[in-house]
């Protein structure tokens, strides 16, 4: 008898304990089971959004560094153009203002040309009026003869 007392002190005791066990230790250990099987799903769960995140992030940092791209091919393209631009107008310029310069000393020529002829007019005339005055040996009324002689002088 003595074997069956103690097998059934044993499960009772085993009893005890493993009730002991379920109302006081059991909770808290699935308790921990369950924060650290929680944790470690929030954990992949942020590496899978980290990931996803990444991906993002490198698709607008290429997408970013593709329109950067763009932008300097375009700035170039402009600057290329307005350089082209200011060549053009700096040719123009140079033109017009060779044109002006053309322009300006015909003109100062047919100026110098005109009182070249003035000159020679007068000189002819003053040479007409001291030769009549050599042939006739008289003096000529130089106010009396200047319209004669001036109209003589335009005449050559």
């Amino acid at each position: 008898m003595n074997l069956n007392l103690t097998l059934i002190g044993q499960a009772i005791a085993f009893a005890v304990f493993v009730w002991f066990c379920m109302k006081f230790v059991w909770p808290p250990v699935m308790q921990a089971l369950q924060e650290r099987q929680k944790k470690i799903a929030d954990g992949l769960d942020a590496a899978s959004r980290a990931t996803r995140d990444l991906e993002v992030a490198q698709e607008e940092a290429n997408e970013t560094l593709r329109e950067s791209k763009e932008q300097a091919a375009e700035i170039l393209d402009q600057a290329h153009k307005r350089s082209s631009q200011m060549i053009e107008e700096a040719r123009e310029q140079a033109r017009q203002e060779g044109e002006r310069m053309i322009t300006s000393a015909k003109s100062e020529i047919e100026q110098e040309v005109n009182r070249a002829k003035e000159e020679l007019r007068a000189q002819v005339s003053r040479l007409a009026i001291a030769g009549a005055e050599r042939i006739l040996e008289s003096s000529i009324d130089e106010k009396k003869h200047s319209e004669l002689v001036d109209k003589l002088a335009k005449e050559l």
